[in-house]
């Protein structure tokens, strides 16, 4: 896709340099979202100001009236009634930094976008590629709001459908964006003898990563999280009772805490022992160097993965531990795509 000649010249290492920075900055946007999130900070900012809100209050009359505001919905009645200003100030901040945030990374990606553009830096192949992350990155923004919104209507929370789809296109841009970071970095052509079985299952384990972390997102849309705090026995049995009783059944994988984090318990497990297997095949497989260390490195992540995820369960949800856990679903995502890279 990237002509070999243009990944070495100084274009092409500056391109390089620019997407490694904005793929970094998505990761820790996915952070600094985690902590929004955690801290309950998501529907402090009722206000919708994407041009014109980037200054923060600075008048005590101006935190008053955004106070007001944050008064009139569904969280401050239900939730926070009574919370003292300075509670409020500490929930604004988060949600504050995270919009600036994606602000920072819409500026940091359009205007040196526009710039190679200007002066033809960028290679033909690459262009479509940058144009649907510039499309993908806007289109977040708007999801952002209307996830948001969901929160302002009879209930205290953002819908755990809109938090997933807003989830999942977080991943999607910065799975985007590792892509053609390793496009620039492989040099040699693809080695032919890459078995099908590998590849298959690179593919079907990037797949089921995706649906991990979306079950993932549904447990922390419904806070499922905070309940069955006990490994590996969960409401006291490794099959709880109670799974999917609910009518239509299929509509308690979405909504029922209790099938939800049961859910996400079973996909952590599949994902560790595909990992596994992918692993020891890579290794009987005539594979190269770079494919093997590739399934090394998914095998790490998803055992870190599952260890984070453990602690986070024990610790009812402990904001740092959270926080690692987040930081660990990037790192497998970032990682299986690498693997999948390697293997096409």
């Amino acid at each position: 896709m990237i002509p070999k000649n243009f990944k070495d010249s100084k274009a092409g290492r500056a391109i390089l340099a620019w997407l490694l920075a904005v793929a970094l900055m998505v990761a820790l946007m996915m952070l600094i979202g985690a902590i929004t999130r955690l801290t309950e900070s998501g529907l402090s900012m009722v206000e919708w100001r994407p041009f014109i809100g980037v200054l923060p209050p600075f008048s005590e009359a101006e935190w008053s009236r955004i106070f007001d505001l944050y008064r009139q919905t569904s969280e401050y009645r239900l939730e926070n009634a009574g919370m003292p200003m300075s509670e409020f100030k500490m929930i604004f901040w988060w949600e504050y930094i995270h919009r600036l945030w994606g602000r920072f990374i819409g500026l940091a990606f359009a205007v040196p976008l526009a710039w190679f553009l200007w002066r033809g830096y960028i290679p033909k192949p690459l262009k479509p590629h940058l144009f649907i992350l510039l499309c993908l990155g806007g289109l977040q923004g708007i999801i952002g709001w209307w996830m948001v919104n969901s929160g302002f209507v009879d209930r205290h929370d953002v819908s755990q459908y809109r938090l997933v789809v807003h989830l999942a296109v977080a991943f999607l841009i910065l799975g985007y964006l590792i892509w053609l970071i390793a496009e620039f970095f492989e040099r040699a052509a693809v080695a032919p003898a890459t078995p099908d079985t590998l590849r298959r299952g690179t593919t079907g384990f990037l797949l089921l990563v995706a649906v991990t972390i979306i079950s993932g997102g549904l447990v922390a849309g419904l806070g499922a999280g905070f309940d069955y705090n006990t490994w590996p026995l969960m409401a006291d049995n490794l099959v709880p009772a109670g799974l999917y009783d609910s009518s239509p059944w299929w509509l308690a994988a979405f909504e029922d805490v209790l099938s939800v984090q049961f859910d996400h318990r079973i996909l952590a497990y599949l994902t560790f022992i595909l990992a596994m297997v992918l692993l020891w095949r890579a290794k009987k497989l005539s594979v190269t160097r770079w494919q093997y260390a590739s399934h090394l490195m998914l095998a790490i992540a998803v055992l870190l993965q599952l260890l984070l995820g453990i602690a986070t369960l024990l610790s009812v949800v402990s904001l740092p531990l959270a926080v690692l856990h987040q930081a660990g679903a990037i790192l497998l995502f970032s990682s299986a795509i690498l693997a999948r890279h390697a293997c096409r």
